[in-house]
């Protein structure tokens, strides 16, 4: 997969800690960010809000506040998808 440049602004003191981060465990600062921003995204994605909204792109803020405050209380069982329709 082609890889393209961002820039990102941090204060001197995180940068100092990345710096020696990457330097004990024999990595790049660019390879440090990019497994941090990946296990984000991968703790991201598990949240309920993110799987219940997902694939639902025509959604407002409203739509998802309505749908974030009847899941607040339901387990991941709960959550756990056991079907799927789609409807056209």
């Amino acid at each position: 997969m082609a890889t393209k440049a961002m820039n990102f602004k941090f204060n001197e003191s995180e940068i100092k800690e990345m710096k020696e981060v990457a330097e004990i465990y024999d990595m790049t600062v660019t390879d440090l960010v990019r497994n941090a921003v990946n296990a984000y995204i991968s703790k991201m994605k598990s949240d309920p809000l993110y799987r219940l909204t997902a694939s639902v792109k025509e959604a407002s803020k409203e739509e998802s506040e309505e749908i974030l405050a009847l899941v607040e209380g339901m387990s991941d069982d709960d959550l756990k998808i056991v079907k799927t329709q789609n409807f056209t």
